[in-house]
Parts: C-alpha cells; structure tokens; sequence
C-alpha cells in the first residue's frame, strides 16, 4: 500500500484532504514493456511514477523511436500535457515493472491546485521538465557525442551502470557502434574501468570531455 505522504507533492495534507484524494484516484501495475499512455492519447488522469522505471520517447516519421528521457519515482509523468490540455507528445513504456497514481485530473485541478504548496510542486516540476527539454537541445545542438556521453555518465551514473548500451545511445541519439567505440575509448583512458561487477569512473578525466 502506497502512503500518500510519500509523495512529495501531497506531504502537507491534512487527512481530510488525504481521504478526498483517495476518492479521485487509484493505483495501478504495469509490467514491463507496457504502455502508460501513446503519443496523441488525450490526457485524462495526471500520473504519478511510484515504482519502476519508465521511458518517455517520440516515433519519428519513418517509425524509429527516439528516447526522450527516463524517469524513476517518485516523478509525475507528462504533466504539461493535462495542464495545457492537448495530446500526448510521447510515449510512456514501462522499462521494469512499476506502478502509478493516476488521479482523475479535472477533480484534482478543481479540489487541490487552489493549495499553494500543491500548486509550488507542480511548478517545480515543471521546471523540471523544462531543463530537461533544455539539455536535450544542448545536447543535441552543440555536443558531439563523446561529449554526450561523457556528460550521461557523469550525471545519470545509476542509469549507465543498470541500462542496456542501446538504450542509452538511443537516448543519446548515437548509434549503439558509435556508443560502444566512446566506451572503449574511455576504457583505454582508465575513466572507466571494471572490477570483478564492480564499475568505477573516473570522473576528473571524464569532466575533460564535457
């Protein structure tokens, strides 16, 4: 049972206020490789990741997936698009089995974003999302992709050690080769090097490339 105190956006409710959320939303499992919504679903309930791990990624127009970023809880999901109110930009796929809040988002819109601090998260996590869209330009914009990579592992190590080489070069917008050619620079250079199951980085001469 998820205790809705330890979601960040709802820690300073009253239980008054913890009961009537209870009325407008439930929780749901997923497994992996499922579907949280599609790219062009209108948005009905706001979800919020409790569980899991989950890729956010756009189809291109000849039907290659391009990965926009990973979330891991406790994050909500594609807010912009409940409160703009237009359609999906992406797509949400489980990467582990995980679970969701889904709260019906008019009652929530209604009922809770006249609370200050409720409405304070929600801009802070939209800001969130903001820089996220920022560094996908940098990064796609003005980095090469030794630098790409270089700066993924620097701030997203837990992700580099748990995901598969061609989800990150994906997510890079690198082809797995060239993903894999980086790595084995990095290797000969001893910025990353591997002990037993043990992997270690060293992040002094990683930061030379970012």
């Amino acid at each position: 049972m998820i205790d809705a105190k330890d979601i960040y956006l709802f820690r300073h409710l009253s239980e008054d206020q913890l009961r009537k959320l209870q009325t407008i939303s439930f929780i749901k499992d997923f497994r992996r490789g499922e579907l949280l919504f599609y790219e062009g679903e209108e948005p009905k309930y706001l979800y919020i990741l409790v569980e899991g791990a989950i890729r956010v990624y756009k189809t291109d127009f000849k039907g290659n997936e391009i990965t926009l970023h990973y979330f891991h809880p406790i994050n909500m999901i594609a807010e912009v698009a409940n409160f703009e109110d237009f359609p999906y930009p992406a797509t949400a796929e489980f990467e582990t089995d995980g679970k969701v809040v889904a709260i019906d988002f008019d009652r929530f819109k209604n009922e809770f974003l006249k609370d200050p601090e409720v409405s304070f998260n929600v801009i802070k996590s939209l800001a969130y999302k903001i820089k996220i869209l920022n560094d996908i330009i940098v990064q796609n914009m003005m980095m090469d992709a030794v630098s790409r990579v270089a700066k993924f592992i620097d701030e997203h190590e837990d992700l580099f050690k748990e995901l598969k080489h061609n989800k990150i070069a994906s997510l890079l917008n690198i082809t797995p080769e060239t993903f894999s050619r980086i790595l084995k620079k990095f290797k000969d250079q001893d910025i990353i090097q591997k002990k037993g199951k043990d992997i270690y980085i060293n992040r002094e001469k990683l930061k030379r490339y970012i």
